[in-house]
């Protein structure tokens, strides 16, 4: 049985620009699976190459080398039989100002020679939360409403594989929340998956499984359930008070143990450290009160995924 995705030694060059520049590698033979019926988050930072694959997976773009696969069907020599497997929802909001929400589904459904789909059709309308905003321009409704439609807009020839770039980018929590019961209800009626989301929780919630990219390279790759039991340990979170606080993240930097610095990560007046145990915790907070600092909020908790990210990314 084909993997529902599978990427082999997929590269992505640009050409070199006038005046000597070096050519740009998107990617740099990326390779792994995704097996049917699960869930990949595909992390990285920006400009790591991941809209670069999917739109390689989606036939908007051409690999330089390398294979992409939706169920054994090769995306570049066979596009149209691939891209009727796929569902995809692009990071951009785009949409038709000239049609209804309803129609805008139904002329998408046309594109797949899909007719007399209005019940499914109903059905997305319901779970997506637009129900109300059928008769409703794509023009007149928010940022949210629309990232909405463009996820029925994916759904609505009821593809096999399901490829999400960002699907909850700036929408509110209730949306975002709303959204992932939607995505693990998919997965449980036996769609595929794969997503990428700068919202780490969103990945560890959802995914059973990640990949990482960086410069074009895939540089991790296992279950999340794994990646979490590499990183063992745990954070130590707490904020500083007091003069050194009053100053905001300048003066915590400033006044921060120099042992301490190489590895905290510091966002305003909260510190975090990584502890491996009970001894590590004890003397940071003493190295903190050394240094005439007060320690609020104190909290250790073990590593989640972002700090499994952020580990990887720094070791690369």
């Amino acid at each position: 049985m084909p993997a529902a995705l599978s990427f082999q030694s997929v590269s992505k060059r640009y050409a070199p620009l006038r005046g000597g520049a070096p050519a740009f590698v998107a990617l740099d033979e990326v390779s792994f699976d995704v097996a049917e019926g699960g869930i990949l988050g595909l992390l990285g930072p920006n400009g790591a190459g991941k809209t670069t694959l999917i739109s390689i997976l989606a036939g908007l773009a051409r690999a330089s080398s390398g294979r992409a696969l939706v169920l054994g069907v090769d995306a570049q020599r066979e596009p149209l039989r691939a891209r009727r497997l796929l569902g995809v929802v692009p990071q951009e909001l785009a949409s038709d100002p000239f049609f209804s929400v309803r129609e805008a589904l139904r002329l998408q459904s046309g594109y797949f020679g899909i007719r007399r789909n209005e019940a499914w059709i109903d059905e997305l309308l319901a779970h997506l939360g637009l129900a109300d905003k059928a008769d409703a321009q794509p023009r007149h409704l928010s940022g949210g409403m629309k990232r909405r439609l463009m996820v029925a807009q994916a759904l609505v020839h009821r593809p096999p594989v399901i490829v999400l770039d960002e699907p909850t980018a700036g929408v509110d929590v209730d949306l975002r929340q709303s959204l992932w019961q939607f995505i693990a209800r998919l997965n449980r009626e036996g769609h595929t998956i794969m997503l990428t989301t700068h919202y780490l929780e969103e990945a560890q919630a959802l995914a059973g499984r990640i990949a990482m990219l960086r410069k074009g390279r895939l540089v991790a790759l296992d279950d999340t359930a794994a990646l979490l039991a590499s990183t063992r340990a745990s954070q130590l979170s707490f904020t500083v008070a007091g003069a050194a606080g009053d100053a905001g993240q300048a003066g915590v930097l400033e006044r921060l143990p120099a042992a301490l610095l190489p590895q905290a990560r510091v966002t305003g007046r909260v510190v975090q450290l990584n502890v491996q145990s009970a001894d590590d915790v004890e003397q940071a907070l003493a190295a903190v009160r050394q240094a005439g600092l007060l320690a609020e909020n104190v909290e250790v908790r073990h590593a989640d995924l972002e700090d499994v990210f952020l580990n990887v990314m720094a070791a690369r």
